[in-house]
């Protein structure tokens, strides 16, 4: 197997995290690191996922994209547990945050102010706003209490959102303890972004 993919990308720290916790070593699943904007390196991902997105997971003559799918895949692999629904809708909100802030830290480099007063930047950093209050609140709730995908995923966002300083979310305390205690899971330090 082959993961193409960045070590700044939370969605593909969170399958390389997952990869580590299930014990599949490196030699079984080898991590390609791309520089999705340098021309050759984006030219190798449009082949293997014309959406151009990031991570690709390719085994034998299987390509598969979307972190959200390739969990899955190798869930089933691997004879994992499926999430339930519950951990499926807070994946969501996960997911869902996170393409809102890598959206506001494109514009950013593309020169936007996103701090002006306008629909697309407000509409973002609500949604971001009441997405940690409804993930610290699963986390006061023990929803989110044992190091499986949902919590690997959720670490991601919070450690990006940290790394890139785009979102300040520290204010929420649950999200905080967990944050804090999920830095000495199994993987952390090998994946860390901050390269």
């Amino acid at each position: 197997m082959k993961l193409l993919g960045s070590t700044t990308s939370p969605f593909v720290r969170r399958i390389r995290l997952y990869l580590i916790n299930i014990e599949v070593t490196e030699t079984a699943c080898e991590f390609i690191n791309l520089d999705i904007f340098d021309t050759q390196d984006r030219a190798f991902l449009t082949q293997n996922n014309p959406a151009q997105k990031i991570p690709v997971l390719i085994d034998d003559d299987n390509v598969i994209n979307d972190s959200g799918v390739i969990y899955r895949y190798l869930a089933q692999k691997f004879n994992q547990p499926a999430l339930t629904w519950q951990q499926e809708n807070l994946l969501t909100e996960i997911d869902a945050a996170n393409d809102s802030m890598v959206s506001m830290l494109l514009l950013m480099r593309s020169g936007i102010d996103v701090k002006q007063d306008a629909l697309f930047f407000n509409l973002q950093k609500e949604r971001v706003g009441k997405i940690l209050d409804s993930l610290n609140e699963a986390v006061a709730d023990d929803v989110i209490k044992q190091w499986d995908y949902v919590a690997i995923s959720l670490y991601c966002l919070l450690d990006w959102l940290s790394f890139r300083e785009i979102y300040f979310w520290q204010d929420h305390n649950s999200l905080l303890n967990f944050f804090e205690k999920a830095k000495y899971q199994k993987g952390i330090k090998e994946t860390v972004p901050r390269i």
